[in-house]
């Protein structure tokens, strides 16, 4: 029998490869057996993220680009198709929150350097916006192909400190849903946009607010798991089945759609 949750020889571009989550979904789709891309911006630090996937008996590959370069990307696509001959999946990873972005709790939007706005909202809104621009075109010249994106809690209602980071994961899922719409009626069914909307983990860019230096919980954090039914952190492993499903002939009829994981966050009111 067919098993139509499999992406066994998929080539998959991800973006923030070298970083938490990239890694974590990077491993999982080798160990599915797809073809892994690595794209960041350190060659180095990419080709230690390869070494680990080929260590588990994988195929990856180490192309450094920049994702807010567009002739960077194209110059990636460019060297993945003459080594794979396609691009069937593309996980766009890269982003995230900057210490630099995030208010503290006695600041007010009013106190926002405008030079952090403009690096976070253009990490996050272009970083995704790029890679889709430049990969999209290897999926149509295919015949088909399935974008992940990352949106975020920030985007379903408002959350302190993070205005910049917000605002940005809330043009995410937009442009998730126009782009996924846009793509269906332009070129058919066979190129599906998703995105994916994690709640609270515990990683190297939010650790600082999250945790207390001793690993207690902050106040902020003690907030979350008050608002999260299940009652801790998310693990960034969480994600992967949810993703690789999203990737897969299973979700065939999938497109447009925003996948919270997070532990009920999103859908308790608090009360």
């Amino acid at each position: 029998m067919k098993n139509i949750f499999s992406i066994k020889d998929k080539v998959a571009v991800i973006t923030g490869a070298s970083g938490v989550l990239g890694g974590s979904l990077a491993k999982s789709f080798i160990e599915a057996g797809a073809k892994i891309v690595a794209l960041g911006r350190n060659q180095e630090t990419l080709d230690a993220r390869v070494k680990e996937l080929t260590d588990l008996g994988g195929e990856a590959f180490a192309v450094e680009a920049n994702v807010m370069n567009v002739e960077s990307l194209e110059s990636a696509s460019k060297k993945i198709i003459e080594k794979y001959g396609k691009i069937d999946i593309l996980l766009n990873i890269a982003g995230g929150n900057i210490p630099s972005a995030t208010l503290s709790p006695e600041q007010s939007f009013l106190d926002m350097k405008m030079e952090a706005w403009d690096e976070v909202t253009n990490l996050n809104i272009n970083g995704t916006v790029y890679p889709s621009f430049v990969f999209g075109k290897a999926m149509v010249e295919n015949g088909g192909g399935s974008i992940v994106n990352i949106s975020s809690m920030a985007a379903y209602s408002a959350i302190t400190r993070v205005a910049g980071y917000s605002a940005a994961k809330s043009a995410i899922t937009n442009f998730t849903q126009w782009l996924a719409s846009d793509l269906a009626l332009k070129y058919g069914d066979k190129i599906r946009v998703n995105a994916i909307a994690p709640g609270f983990f515990i990683g190297d860019q939010n650790r600082a607010i999250l945790l207390n230096p001793d690993g207690s919980l902050t106040d902020r954090s003690k907030k979350v798991i008050a608002k999260t039914p299940m009652g801790r952190f998310g693990d960034a492993e969480e994600l992967n089945g949810a993703v690789q499903f999203l990737c897969s002939e299973a979700a065939s009829f999938i497109t447009g759609a925003l996948l919270p994981i997070d532990g009920g966050f999103s859908a308790f009111s608090g009360v």
